[in-house]
């Protein structure tokens, strides 16, 4: 595996990927979360290319991660989803974490759709819940855009409205034209792997977080750095510690996420099929 996690390193990683999935491009990047990769059996006309077959990319090693890059059709449009990402509780840095985002702009993707698994500190927040994220916290203290700044990359980007408003009133919709009742809230982002003290809930719950997880601000962070519009989905999958009588368990996230994948599979073609052509 590389460790040049550039513009100019994805580009390459994307002339790969390209010799196995041919040269159309993707309108739609597709980043799915811990239990939610069911999604990507959906894709039609589907290339599926492992990360280990993917310059600069190491095998997932998270359980719920099947650790594959698959590109075809979704609802009618040319996506390229990533079936699991790659997290700091790996031991990896986070410019790689961020890395995916810049091979799918590479690719052609405009704009990109992430979904993570994520415990409830809201208290109207249940396991089960869809969760259209709004804002987030990033409160790892790194950023990965640290370093040189990239070509085609806004050294200072703007984060006021990280999540699209017109992508996530396309969620809410795909909500309503399917019954799905959706909610909205702030997403924080924590290195983990460990899950949160009881002290460290209440901790975020004062800073305004609705829901808590270990992934998906890096991949935002550098999509706008790229300039693409963003969407993001939670599924919570638990309570936060603390906010119930009951531990926090990985194997509970993903019994959770299985219970919740055919509403979030329908959600998320709704989206794709319905989201209007990128200006």
């Amino acid at each position: 595996m590389t460790d040049d996690f550039s513009v100019s390193g994805a580009e390459r990683t994307a002339d790969a990927i390209r010799e196995r999935i041919g040269t159309d491009e993707p309108e739609i990047a597709i980043i799915l979360g811990s239990g939610l990769g069911g999604l990507a059996d959906e894709i039609e006309s589907a290339t599926r290319v492992p990360f280990s077959d993917v310059p600069g990319f190491p095998e997932t090693t998270v359980l719920g991660h099947a650790g594959a890059l698959v590109s075809g059709r979704l609802g009618g449009r040319p996506v390229v989803a990533l079936a699991g990402r790659f997290h700091m509780y790996e031991g990896h840095p986070v410019a790689l974490a961020g890395f995916p985002v810049r091979v799918m702009h590479a690719l052609g993707a405009r704009t990109l759709f992430v979904s993570n698994a994520a415990g409830a500190i809201r208290r109207d927040l249940v396991p089960g819940d869809l969760m259209i994220i709004d804002d987030h916290l990033n409160l790892t203290s790194t950023n990965p855009l640290t370093g040189p700044v990239q070509e085609g990359e806004d050294r200072f980007p703007d984060m006021s409205e990280p999540y699209d408003p017109r992508l996530r009133a396309a969620l809410r919709a795909a909500g309503d034209k399917l019954g799905i009742a959706l909610k909205e809230g702030v997403y924080a982002w924590l290195p983990g792997p460990s899950f949160e003290t009881r002290a460290e809930v209440r901790m975020l719950e004062r800073l305004g977080a609705d829901a808590v997880g270990m992934s998906t601000v890096p991949e935002v962070i550098v999509a706008r750095a790229r300039g693409m519009r963003v969407a993001g989905v939670s599924c919570i999958t638990n309570a936060a510690s603390g906010t119930s009588e009951f531990p926090v368990l990985h194997a509970d996230v993903l019994d959770v996420t299985a219970r919740s994948a055919t509403t979030f599979q329908s959600l998320v073609r709704s989206f794709v099929t319905d989201l209007p052509r990128a200006k």
